[in-house]
C-alpha cells in the first residue's frame, strides 16, 4: 500500500495529464480524510486483472478514463442504473468482495452546464464512452433533440441505436455542443487540425459549448478557443472534471464533495 489510509485512484491509458490526483487529495484534505488519490496508467490488456488486485492492495474505489470505460462496466459485478442504461462506467467502487460500477460523468456534465435542458437541440462529438454519457444525461434532462456524430459513422449509428438520438452527418446547427472525443488533449495538434477533423472549421459555434477534454499545461483546447471567439458559453473541461469528481468522492467516502477547494486545485494543475 502507498499510504496508511484507504486509497483511490484514476486508471486509464495515458493518465500522465490527469489532474483528477490533486482534485480529489485536496477533497480529502478539506474533508479531514487520511486518504490517497494516485493516477494507474494501465494498458487495455491489463485492465481487468489490475481492477480485480486493487482492493486487496488498499483502494476503496477508482474513477476510469480512456480507454476503459465499457471494459469497467464489464468487469463490475453490479451497475447503477445510469451506468447500465448508457453502456459504460467511470466509477468503480469496491466493498465486500464487490465491484460496482457507476458513471459519473453523465451528472457530472448535467451539474456543471447548470442550465435547462428541455427542448434544446443538442449535439454531441464522439461515441466512446464519454459520449455515451452525454447523449444519455442530455436525453434524460429533457433535450429536445440529441445528434451524436462520431469520425467513424459505424459507431455513431450504434450508439444512436442504443440511446434512442439521431446521428447527423455533419456537425451543423445545435443549440448546445459536445466535445466527448479526445481531438485537443495533445497540445503539439494544431488547433486548425484539430477543428478540421471535427469537422468545426467552417461552423459557427452554438450559444453553449462544453468541452470534456482539458489540456495539461492549463492552456485552452481548440474547441474551447473556438467556442470563446465565437462568443459562445463556454464550460470547460476541468469544471466537467470537478463535477463528475465530486459525484465519485461521495460515492466512496459518504460525504459532500467540498467545491471550492477541488475547483482550486483543478485550476492549479
Amino acid at each position: 500500500m502507498l499510504s496508511g489510509g484507504p486509497l483511490c485512484g484514476v486508471v486509464g491509458f495515458p493518465v500522465a495529464h490527469s489532474r483528477s490526483p490533486a482534485i480529489q487529495n485536496a477533497a480529502f484534505e478539506a474533508a479531514g480524510l487520511d486518504w490517497r488519490y494516485v493516477k494507474l496508467p494501465v494498458r487495455p490488456e491489463r485492465f481487468e486483472e489490475t481492477v480485480r488486485a486493487l482492493p486487496g492492495s488498499g483502494y476503496r474505489g477508482v474513477n476510469v478514463t480512456i480507454p476503459h470505460k465499457l471494459a469497467a462496466l464489464r468487469v463490475a459485478d453490479s451497475a447503477s442504473p445510469a451506468a447500465g442504461a448508457i453502456g459504460a462506467a467511470n466509477t468503480l467502487s469496491f466493498a465486500d468482495g464487490r465491484i460496482e460500477a457507476d458513471n459519473t460523468d453523465a451528472g457530472g456534465l448535467l451539474d456543471a452546464l447548470d442550465r435547462p435542458l428541455a427542448g434544446l437541440r443538442a449535439l454531441v462529438l464522439g461515441a466512446g464512452g464519454a459520449g455515451r454519457a452525454a447523449v444519455w444525461a442530455l436525453r434524460e434532462a429533457g433535450a429536445g433533440e440529441v445528434l451524436v456524430w462520431n469520425r467513424t459513422q459505424a459507431r455513431a449509428e450504434a450508439l444512436a441505436r442504443d440511446l434512442d438520438a439521431v446521428v447527423a452527418a455533419a456537425p451543423g446547427r445545435a443549440d448546445l455542443l459536445v466535445n466527448a472525443t479526445s481531438v485537443g488533449l495533445d497540445p503539439a495538434v494544431a488547433e486548425e487540425d484539430a477543428l478540421a477533423a471535427l469537422g468545426l472549421r467552417d461552423v459557427a459555434p452554438p450559444a453553449v459549448v462544453a468541452d470534456l477534454v482539458y489540456r495539461e499545461d492549463g492552456g485552452a483546447t481548440p474547441v474551447a478557443a473556438w467556442a470563446e471567439r465565437g462568443g459562445a458559453t463556454l464550460v470547460d473541461g476541468l469544471e466537467v472534471l470537478v463535477r463528475q469528481g465530486a459525484r465519485s468522492f461521495s460515492l466512496w467516502t459518504g460525504l459532500p464533495a467540498p467545491l471550492a477547494a477541488m475547483r482550486t486545485a483543478a485550476r492549479a494543475g
